[in-house]
């Protein structure tokens, strides 16, 4: 892949990152007392998806700076919702595949940065042994 094409994949995965963070940390503040585990009545699957949350937005903002850590993030903690959703016999939410996208987007630019970074110091050092 050429350098313009990674970097509209990653002006793309930054301004849908926004476009959710913006639209959805109201909602997640809105749905009362946002901490998990603070309040008795949230059974495991509330207090799950209390967590998540949390680290998905954080892994989006990170992203837009460290795209590795930030995809992590997302996709790791997404992955944990999504299968406990799946065991516990509860409804997926696909409007988090997005948030998913999102961070393997961020993982694809962060591993062609670094890839770069490393094609680069093998250039110089072939400069330097001759």
């Amino acid at each position: 892949m050429n350098a313009e094409k990674m970097n509209v994949i990653k002006w793309i995965a930054r301004i849908i990152a926004m476009i959710i963070i913006v639209i959805g940390l109201p909602f997640y503040f809105g749905y009362g007392n946002p901490l998990p585990f603070a309040k008795h009545e949230y059974i495991f699957y509330d207090n799950l998806w209390l967590t998540v949350f949390p680290m998905m937005f954080i892994g989006l903002a990170l992203g837009l700076k460290y795209e590795k850590i930030g995809g992590y993030l997302i996709v790791i903690s997404l992955l944990i919702g999504f299968l406990a959703s799946f065991f516990m016999g509860k409804g997926s939410s696909l409007h988090l595949l997005i948030s998913f996208v999102v961070g393997i987007l961020y993982l694809v630019v962060g591993y062609y940065k670094s890839s770069k970074k490393i094609d680069n110091s093998m250039m110089k050092d072939r400069k330097v042994n001759r």
